[in-house]
């Protein structure tokens, strides 16, 4: 599966593109630093009418504007103001990641605190899920399900 990067881990600034023509639209200061590079799959399609929100569990620094491949590793359950805005949890190839505790409070912890900035915004973190659930979380236009199913091989 591929990823594409909009905010890189460390960094206190969201990114916000035209995610069908990469196009950078806008940029904000967030609460909350990003915990790990974060981005979206490109040509897929979430509940939320946007890409599939993807972080990339890793170390290594992965610039905004990069496409990385990736695999699967899981999915964060998410409810953003009333709306279903699950991530898909990733790595890249060659590294190994343990969605242990640890990670699971560090990403849950920045879900829950990164809007703090902004009046009246409503977030829920829910279960971590298995590669499975990641894989069926996407609606299912054009090569939106091919580009996820992909990262299942790998």
């Amino acid at each position: 599966m591929k990823v594409y990067i909009e905010n890189e881990a460390g960094s206190f600034i969201k990114h916000i593109y035209n995610e069908k023509t990469f196009e950078l639209k806008t940029s904000m200061r967030v609460s909350r630093a990003y915990p790990f590079p974060y981005g979206f799959v490109p040509h897929t399609s979430a509940e939320d009418g946007d890409n599939v929100d993807c972080f990339v569990l890793t170390k290594t620094p992965l610039r905004t504007g990069a496409i990385v491949d990736c695999h699967v590793l899981g999915l964060m359950e998410q409810i953003e103001d009333g709306e279903v805005d699950h991530k898909i949890l990733a790595a890249v190839p060659g590294e190994t990641v343990c969605l242990d505790h640890r990670m699971q409070q560090a990403l849950t912890d920045f879900a829950l605190h990164v809007f703090d900035h902004l009046a009246g915004k409503s977030m829920r973190i829910g279960r971590f899920l298995d590669r499975r659930a990641a894989f069926v979380h996407p609606r299912q236009h054009g090569r939106g399900s091919a580009q996820v199913r992909r990262g299942s091989a790998r």
